[in-house]
């Protein structure tokens, strides 16, 4: 049987792929695959399926909701899966996953019999697991969401500290922008780097990257086992750009203060709001790293008041201005 991974040759178009999308999926995981395979489909930013198509498939053909409650009309019934170089399925909302149609897991079962590469993107990769098709597969998943997997996949070992896995016909990511990393490497492998290249700049992305990338996530030094501490700090990841106060971190965990302050001191040996200021810091550098925003634009997306008092944190921190920091990152 031909390679399902090598490009097609018979005509202009190289890249064909398929999606299928879960109920509540999230929106901007799949607009970001999309858009570079729209912008890497055509010159300029035309939109002209030339080099890539893509069509999003259904087993009723009626409108997908995402968790933002956008819908999306699909354009094609299942039909025969071998007229995609891949098929990708988009997740989101947890609790939705056992809500995959059974006629999408024969489709994607009758996918990878016939050799279809498969794409998990965001829960994504929940689905093609719970469909028992990633059996013997390094599977990537989100942080935010490994404990999730964990209660649901016992025995599995997902990869949470980077943004995809290539794992031979089963490709995986995290969601968010990491979907767009994932679709340049694709387009990469079939059309060329240079479209892969631009679209990503187009998309005001620098550059792909490669798999092995870590996940931007908490600070290795706040990882605990306490579930009420890890299930603030996963408040805290959620608002980092407009963070809340410990009352409130306590209100929606249906505590009070000071458990919170005893089991913060007991378990990571430091504050609630150090960690918080500690985990929006080191988000600050990420973006300094592998952005190109302002220090007054990153000090607003990680809730500081002004530059100028993210600026004396920072350095209070590592010693030197953000400015610099970046000059030297």
């Amino acid at each position: 049987m031909k390679s399902r991974h090598a490009p097609r040759r018979g005509g202009p178009r190289r890249l064909s792929v398929g999606f299928i999308l879960a109920r509540r999926f999230t929106l901007c995981a799949f607009a970001n695959f999309v858009d570079v395979l729209r912008l890497s489909a055509d010159e300029g930013d035309r939109s002209r399926p030339i080099l890539c198509g893509w069509r999003v498939l259904s087993a009723t053909m009626d409108p997908i909701v995402s968790s933002s409650g956008i819908a999306v009309q699909p354009e094609e019934r299942l039909g025969d899966p071998a007229r995609f170089d891949y098929v990708v399925v988009v997740g989101g909302l947890i609790d939705e996953i056992e809500n995959l149609h059974p006629d999408y897991v024969r489709f994607l079962h009758r996918a990878a019999e016939a050799g279809v590469p498969l794409v998990g993107v965001c829960t994504g990769a929940f689905a093609l697991h719970r469909a028992r098709l990633m059996d013997g597969y390094k599977c990537c998943v989100s942080w935010f969401h490994h404990d999730d997997f964990l209660e649901q996949f016992d025995g599995l070992k997902p990869v949470s500290d980077q943004i995809f896995v290539a794992d031979r016909d089963r490709l995986t990511c995290s969601g968010g922008v990491s979907s767009a990393h994932l679709a340049a490497y694709l387009v990469d492998k079939h059309v060329g780097r240079a479209q892969a290249s631009k679209s990503l700049h187009i998309m005001i992305i620098d550059e792909a990257e490669r798999a092995e990338t870590p996940q931007p996530g908490m600070p290795l030094d706040l990882h605990t086992d306490d579930p009420m501490v890890k299930k603030a700090l996963l408040l805290m990841q959620q608002t980092i750009d407009t963070p809340v106060s410990v009352n409130e971190l306590a209100r929606r965990l249906g505590a009070n203060r000071r458990q919170i302050e005893r089991r913060f001191q007991r378990t990571i040996g430091i504050a609630p709001m150090l960690a918080y200021k500690i985990m929006r810091l080191e988000h600050a550098e990420f973006l300094l790293k592998n952005s190109q925003g302002s220090v007054t634009e990153i000090a607003n997306s990680t809730g500081f008041c002004d530059s100028s008092h993210f600026i004396r944190a920072f350095r209070e921190r590592r010693g030197v201005t953000p400015a610099v920091f970046r000059s030297h990152a």
